[in-house]
């Protein structure tokens, strides 16, 4: 036995031996199994099933040692039968604490705050930002990923996550060896907003402005006031110009669920789901005609966000980890192992492996409140998407070839932003704006790819007006992962149980990025900021991202949906109506939403196999993945 564990802990890399010392003899076995894997450096070649075998054992290790709960959750039981529809502010989700998951609630943590010795300023974000992050030249990423998909992930953020700031302001000036080279040369920013918690994590940790669960809040708002501005209190429907475009205020700000730091496409997606869920309101209305307003809304409401996370599950990130072994997964955490076919026939009856995690028979949150973390906020950092410019095409010509338009004019990102970009967005409409940003490759995220115009960003305040003072986005997220105690990326990686680098070339064999690393870092890989880090990081192939951020995803993708009663217990036609659940079922990919307002859009313009894809790429190749597992062709 002495033996056995001499060998063992010389197997394990050491600075992971605190870690694993720690865990139950179980997980102990389990960890040995992915660090061998780990040391190989094979995991996503290995064939589907070991693949996802080695993707399980992990994903439960990270629900064993990667949750953390933070700041107190004083709610009250409720009835769950009475309250089942989804709440303005995100109450009355979690069944036994009407609290959890609500808006203002803390930010949760992957893992303890950072113990780096290193200051805020340690290096400068501004020297960061300028010889790592700022764009030498525009990258894309090909033909896997458009702007739909680019603008679907602010999408998405703007649904879960958005921290509350304080009313003290800093001013962070760039060191003068680089000042000239800087968009701004100073620039001033509210900090984050820390309040005191009783966690064991930490002292003081910060509050969401959104609710974090999956609930459609982009469009349906965060709290009552912000609902109650987006309908029309008539048949359950959502506020909708004529065009099929969001409505404005007379200040010009659309009027939607969130409107803060908009640009065109964010809205466009906006006005696309609330056309999904005025259709959603007919459909409704003509099988339950006694329903009334308050009803259809509700049902509409669930059935929307339902497809929006469906969505998100089963297409887009299919498309931005495109692996078999990721078709896979994703399709087993909403259908399970039996897939779709066995589901539809049988319901959910096998529990969560062979049946999925939607339609559990109660949430699941591994015994620590739901919430959505601080290092999930900080992998989610992708403005590397954004381009330049927007490629405008011409969907009135007849001289376009293979489904691609021509070029019709290239509009600067800047303007497409704000006010300014809501302007442009109607006078260009829906159809042009759809085919055209499924046209256009977005950024890849690379070093060296930080969209320049977005080093003197005109920010907005919460109610989508301007804010006074420019900001250099790509110092300040390096600033905010400091501030908010983000790991760093060395330490955050031996938090989820990988193995750390120990010099840069474990990091990239790019040795032009290796000297621009030890420009700023010199030596020392501890110093190194996440974000930097993510974006050096040698990608797996198929993977838009880094290993490193998957992670994070690989755990909270499933959480988002297993902790949700909406997903689980209440994922039934009782809540949802027969034709709702109905609804869900049926549209699988963004694709199937264009279909159903734009019937001929897709037909004409797209090729690919996703919506999320270039639309002249050829359809995605026959997948070695179990037929039962597939999606529908």
């Amino acid at each position: 036995m002495a033996f056995f564990l001499s060998s063992c802990s010389t197997f394990v890399h050491p600075q992971l031996q605190p870690i694993v010392a720690k865990m139950t003899l179980l997980d102990t076995l389990f960890f040995y199994v992915i660090h061998f894997v780990d040391k190989l450096g094979i995991w996503h070649r290995l064939p589907v099933f070991m693949g996802l075998a080695y993707l399980g054992i992990r994903r439960h290790l990270h629900q064993r040692y990667n949750l953390l709960h933070v700041g107190r959750i004083n709610g009250q039981k409720y009835d769950t039968e009475r309250l089942s529809y989804r709440t303005a502010d995100g109450t009355c989700n979690h069944p036994h604490d009407h609290l959890v998951g609500s808006q203002g609630t803390c930010f949760g943590r992957n893992m303890p705050p950072s113990t780096s010795p290193y200051g805020l300023l340690e290096p400068h974000p501004a020297i960061v930002a300028s010889k790592l992050l700022a764009r030498k030249k525009f990258v894309d990423n090909g033909k896997q990923f458009n702007m739909i998909a680019c603008s679907w992930i602010q999408f998405m953020i703007h649904d879960w996550v958005d921290h509350l700031e304080d009313t003290e302001q800093v001013e962070i000036k760039a060191p003068e060896e680089i000042a000239t080279g800087c968009p701004l040369k100073s620039f001033k920013f509210y900090k984050t907003k820390k309040v005191p918690t009783a966690s064991t994590s930490s002292d003081s940790d910060c509050l969401n402005a959104r609710t974090p669960w999956w609930d459609g809040s982009v469009i349906y708002g965060n709290n009552m006031e912000g609902m109650q501005r987006v309908r029309t209190f008539k048949d359950g429907k959502l506020k909708i110009s004529g065009d099929g475009l969001l409505e404005h205020d007379e200040n010009g700000i659309p009027i939607s669920g969130d409107v803060r730091n908009c640009w065109a496409g964010f809205s466009l997606l906006q006005a696309l789901f609330a056309k999904e869920h005025n259709a959603a309101c007919d459909m409704l209305k003509v099988h339950y005609p006694d329903l009334d307003d308050e009803k259809l809304y509700r049902h509409a409401r669930l059935v929307t966000s339902a497809v929006i996370a469906k969505i998100h599950t089963i297409d887009w990130t299919v498309e931005l980890l495109k692996t078999d072994t990721l078709l896979a997964g994703m399709r087993i955490n909403w259908y399970g192992f039996l897939g779709k076919r066995f589901k539809d026939l049988h319901g959910h009856i096998l529990g969560p492996i062979l049946n999925g995690l939607v339609g559990l028979k109660k949430p699941r949150d591994h015994g620590v409140p739901y919430s959505l973390t601080e290092e999930f906020v900080s992998v989610y950092r992708m403005h590397a998407l954004l381009p330049d410019k927007l490629i405008l095409r011409d969907i009135e010509s007849t001289a376009s070839e293979d489904k691609c338009p021509p070029i019709l004019e290239e509009v600067l990102m800047r303007d497409m932003a704000g006010k300014e970009g809501e302007r442009r967005l109607s006078t260009i409409g829906m159809e042009q704006m759809l085919v055209s940003m499924g046209h256009q490759a977005c950024g890849a995220i690379t070093l060296w790819n930080y969209p320049s115009w977005m080093r003197n960003l005109i920010a907005h305040d919460v109610n989508g007006e301007d804010r006074a003072d420019p900001v250099d986005m790509a110092a300040l997220e390096i600033y905010r992962d400091r501030e908010r105690g983000v790991a760093r990326y060395n330490e955050f990686r031996r938090n989820l149980l990988m193995i750390p680098i120990n010099k840069w070339e474990d990091l990239t064999d790019d040795k032009e990025v290796v000297e621009a690393l030890k420009e700023v870092y010199g030596d020392d890989v501890e110093k190194l900021d996440l974000q930097v880090g993510l974006h050096a990081e040698k990608k797996i192939k198929g993977f838009a991202i880094s290993e490193t951020a998957f992670f994070i995803f690989l755990l909270i993708a499933s959480r988002r949906l297993e902790a949700d009663r909406f997903f689980t217990t209440n994922f039934n036609s009782k809540t949802y109506t027969e034709k709702g659940l109905e609804w869900v079922n049926k549209t699988e990919t963004l694709k199937d939403v264009i279909d159903r307002h734009f019937p001929e859009m897709t037909r004409r313009w797209m090729k690919c196999s996703s919506a999320f894809s270039v639309w002249d790429w050829e359809p995605n190749p026959e997948s070695y993945i179990p037929l039962y597992l597939r999606p529908a062709p």
